[in-house]
């Protein structure tokens, strides 16, 4: 057990009142987490453009498009590299250190992003190449900010708003989806203005609809994610390393205590031992045990089951309803056929279909978990959004063709469905994701783990949601590609039987509201576990 001045260090950081270093740390982790949104989901924006700029064939009646290998290279291999930098950052954060590891993760995303911009080459396959090079280790950066800003934000945080801090920072990749639908509107739109008079549609023109200023337009778009950030970097530089790291992992109480009393507004001069003198490092005594050891697993083995489980589910749902969704915007209505426009034209639709999927769908899910999971929990909003998601894109599935309606040569190419109720029922799925899994299995593995694999376990758990991701990118996305009805519905059906997998995996997950780190993850001598039902009635008694 850690020794007692140790442990009035964690109490002051649990009950400390919420302050501006909280909400600090919130905007500098958060900003990694909307660059991360932004780099992944941008691409979604100009796939379409990039497919017409480099495989168009003036002979066909539609305009040009990635190969579906090629397509799903693209939008999958920066989640390849988000996987990888998810296991590698998130072991390195437990070695390390947090704030050690933070600025590499940023400084990669930047060099990344820029470099995307300049993926050139002399053919189309070198250009593409080149490319997914980039987004690869743009991903590898992109990975690490996921254990690091979960962990850091946790360990911040105090025991009755954690949640909502955690799940705070996490909804900036709801802002960074949102904005990555804006900027693309914004520069396609630039670009449209500058030309002057429009290019004519693919069908009018298949050469002079693809305008060659286009190819301006995706490398700007993808650029921009370096911007942010840059912004962030000095910020994350000043931090101070969490308490819970040097004290429980380097085993230096006296500048834990030192640290937590620069930042927060908390008086811990009158703590004993803090002061005078560094204590022994008897903290290991209750997490001396090795990762993946047998005690490990006694104590552990089923939260990193449950937590890697769920998350690979969601993923699998979440990130084929986000890279497949401009190929079902001209089915609810939101896009026109692709050869009645130019290829700047297409961004800029796609982009503000994005934006408002975004809108009124992604972002207020976020929202919502910030401002409810300290009160309803994390067990109940996961549960909850797992079964709702299940059940719309159920609805979806087996009723895809009389919402979407029969093909025809109105504006959308589809007559006689239901458009509106078609996007709704799609913007609920991204609602109850946000307000649902996608929000509770990044806070979840940030809290039940001890501090010496905290970071480790929720690299592992994270990678095995972006292994999901892949699933969704390189083989579901397959499904929506051609537009075939059938297999779309086959997909959607296929999406809800995995969240409802994910409902039932969620079981093995248990709830954290209102309790200690130290006490969930047994490092003040406890077990560990458990649904802590005993200490959320303590901190609702406290609250009174």
């Amino acid at each position: 057990m850690p020794p007692q001045s140790t442990l009035n260090v964690f109490s002051a950081l649990d009950n400390a009142k919420t302050q501006l270093y909280h909400f600090t740390a919130i905007v500098i982790a958060g900003m990694g987490f909307f660059t991360d949104a932004y780099d992944l989901f941008c691409i979604t924006a100009v796939t379409k453009l990039i497919g017409r700029l480099y495989y168009t064939d003036p002979t066909s009646s539609k305009p040009g498009k990635l190969p579906d290998n090629i397509n799903n290279a693209v939008t999958g291999v920066a989640l390849c590299g988000t996987l990888t930098g998810q296991l590698f950052f998130g072991w390195l954060g437990d070695r390390l250190g947090r704030k050690k590891v933070y600025g590499i993760t940023l400084v990669t995303m930047v060099g990344c992003a820029l470099a995307s911009g300049f993926s050139l080459g002399a053919s189309a396959n070198a250009v593409i190449g080149s490319l997914c090079f980039f987004r690869f280790w743009l991903g590898f950066g992109i990975g690490g900010d996921y254990p690091l800003s979960a962990v850091i934000m946790s360990e911040y945080a105090n025991r009755r708003t954690r949640g909502g801090f955690i799940a705070a920072v996490f909804a900036m990749q709801g802002v960074g989806i949102l904005v990555a639908g804006a900027v693309s509107m914004f520069v396609s739109k630039m670009f449209l203005l500058g030309l002057g008079d429009p290019a004519p549609s693919y069908t009018s023109d298949p050469i002079g609809s693809t305008q060659r200023q286009g190819d301006y337009v995706w490398r700007i778009i993808l650029m921009f994610g370096a911007v942010p950030a840059a912004m962030t970097y000095y910020w994350r530089m000043k931090m101070p390393e969490t308490a819970r790291f040097t004290a429980l992992v380097e085993g230096d109480h006296k500048k834990a205590a030192s640290d937590m009393a620069k930042v927060l507004e908390t008086d811990m001069t009158d703590m004993p031992d803090t002061q005078t003198k560094s204590v022994p490092d008897t903290t290991r005594t209750t997490t001396q045990y090795k990762l993946f050891s047998r005690a490990f697993f006694a104590r552990h083995g089923l939260h990193l089951l449950g937590t890697s489980s769920t998350w690979f589910l969601l993923d699998i749902a979440f990130y084929s309803n986000n890279l497949t969704q401009k190929d079902l915007y001209p089915a609810t209505g939101l896009l026109p056929k692709a050869e009645s426009m130019n290829a700047i034209e297409e961004v800029f639709r796609i982009s503000k279909s994005m934006f408002l999927v975004a809108l009124f769908g992604t972002v207020p899910g976020y929202w919502f978990t910030v401002f409810l999971i300290d009160r309803i929990g994390r067990f109940v909003i996961q549960l909850g959004g797992f079964l709702l998601m299940s059940l719309f894109m159920a609805i979806i599935g087996f009723r895809y063709s009389d919402l979407r309606g029969h093909t025809c040569g109105s504006k959308t190419g589809f007559c006689d469905g239901k458009p509106m109720l078609f996007a709704a029922l799609y913007a609920l799925t991204f609602f109850f994701a946000n307000f649902g899994p996608n929000s509770t299995t990044f806070i979840v593995p940030a809290e039940i783990f001890p501090a010496r694999f905290r970071s480790t376990c929720h690299g592992i758990s994270a990678a095995a949601g972006k292994a999901g991701a892949i699933v969704g990118a390189f083989w579901v996305q397959s499904y929506t590609l051609d537009g075939d009805a059938k297999k779309i519905k086959k997909a959607m059906i296929g999406l809800s039987v995995v969240n409802f997998l994910g409902f039932l995996f969620t079981f093995l997950v248990p709830e954290t509201k209102g309790r200690s780190l130290e006490e969930i993850s047994g490092e003040d001598g406890g077990d560990g576990g458990g649904s802590g039902e005993e200490d959320e009635m303590k901190v609702n008694e406290e609250m009174v």
